[in-house]
Order: structure tokens, then C-alpha cells, then sequence
């Protein structure tokens, strides 16, 4: 199935375009932009508006993908590496999983050495407003809407893009480098963002599936809630 996915592209600088456009201009320019004032203005609460913003643009990225990179070409979802993977990597996704959660933690150290502030608008709204219901939307957010779409965009498309076009150290290096930026302006996670895209890109090219990638990151997002709430 890995050879499969990777051995040959039916997209163009076209799609590319498409959807880069997409991702880096349309929708910041609309949904985080003014879409995501007014649901604040409406909503009255950062963690409640950050959440139904996501859910919007998790929407908007995946129809982007299929009406764009998919449908066109007459692909499926499996084609992007949306199916089962081996059962034998699952070891491999928890040393993944521990060395992502180590690099966060040595991030963290040295930010507060060097007097860099650790909290986002998310995560203060979250501790001002605990409760299992914020908990919960906290969760699904971060652990399964956000690791969903972005796995199928960052890597299902971007990363095979890249990949297949100039080889594997360009596919996880741009892929890596475009996931990162457009979390601006969260510029504390940034260096986590980078890594986290590293690991699941490797993780898509050693088994030919997003989903290992999708237990990585939606994992480490989940244990960061949970740890933002206690």
C-alpha cells in the first residue's frame, strides 16, 4: 500500500496552488480573521469561539482536499493514506509519542528560562473556565477535530505533494515548515508544531497511512489539555 501511495501523482502545481491558497489566504483572511471576532464578540469566550472556528475550518480544509486533490482525479481517501495501517507500528507510534511529549517538555524549560510566556488565549480560557464541559469541548478540539483535518491536508496531500515531487527530506521539511507558520501567531508552540509535523510525516512514510500520525498528535494534544486543566 506505501509504494502504491507514494509512486505517482495525479496532481499539478494547480492543486497545489489551489489549496496553499486556500490555506494561507483564504481562510485566515476570513475564518481566523473575522469569522473568529465575531463568534468571540458573540460568544463572549476564546476556548467556545477557538473551538466552533476549528470545526468550521476542519469543514473547509477537508471539502478543499476531496473538491480539489480528490474528486477531480477520480481518488479516494485511501489514495491520501486515510486507511488501517500495521498493527506491529504501533510500537513505534508510542516512542513517537514519548519523544514528542520529551522535546515539549525541554521546550518548556528552556522558554521559561529565557522569560518567553507559555499560555495561548485557548489554554487561559480553559483554566478560568473549568468545568467538564469546557474539559470535554477542550478535548475534542484539540485531540480529534484538529489532528483529523490537518493530518489529511498537512500530510495526506501536502507532504505526498512534496514527497513525490522532490523526494522525502523536501516532502517532510516543507510540509513541516508550512504546518508551523500558519499556527502564527502562536509563537509559543511553534517549535512543537515543527517537530509534531516532522514525526507524522515520518510516521505517513513508514506505513502509507495519516492515521498513525492522527494518534500521535491527537495523543499529545489531549494529554496538553488534560495537563492545561489540572
Amino acid at each position: 500500500m506505501k509504494k502504491q501511495i507514494f509512486a505517482s501523482m495525479e496532481w499539478s502545481y494547480k492543486e497545489l496552488g489551489l489549496l496553499l491558497l486556500l490555506v494561507l489566504v483564504i481562510v485566515p483572511a476570513t475564518i481566523e480573521s473575522l469569522l473568529q471576532d465575531f463568534l468571540h464578540e458573540w460568544l463572549q469566550n476564546s476556548l467556545y469561539s477557538g473551538t466552533l472556528t476549528g470545526l468550521i475550518m476542519a469543514i473547509i480544509f477537508i471539502a478543499g482536499v476531496y473538491f480539489i486533490a480528490l474528486k477531480p482525479h477520480g481518488l479516494r481517501w485511501a489514495d491520501i493514506g486515510l486507511h488501517a495501517f500495521s498493527k506491529s507500528y504501533w510500537g513505534f507510534i508510542v516512542i513517537w509519542f514519548i519523544a514528542l511529549i520529551a522535546f515539549s517538555i525541554l521546550i518548556l524549560i528552556l522558554m521559561e528560562l529565557w522569560g518567553i510566556g507559555t499560555e495561548n488565549s485557548k489554554t487561559v480560557s480553559l483554566q478560568q473556565n473549568i468545568s467538564l464541559l469546557t474539559i470535554l469541548i477542550g478535548f475534542v478540539s484539540a485531540a480529534i477535530i484538529s489532528p483529523v483535518y490537518e493530518e489529511i491536508f498537512y500530510r495526506g496531500f501536502l507532504y505526498k505533494w512534496f514527497r513525490v515531487q522532490w523526494g522525502v527530506g523536501a516532502g517532510i521539511f516543507l510540509s513541516s515548515f508550512i504546518f508551523t507558520i500558519v499556527h502564527i501567531p502562536t509563537y509559543n508552540t511553534l517549535p512543537v508544531n515543527f517537530v509534531s509535523g516532522v514525526i507524522c510525516a515520518w510516521c505517513y512514510e513508514k506505513t502509507g497511512s495519516i492515521v498513525p500520525g492522527m494518534i500521535v498528535y491527537g495523543g499529545f494534544n489531549g494529554l496538553a489539555v488534560i495537563l492545561t486543566a489540572l
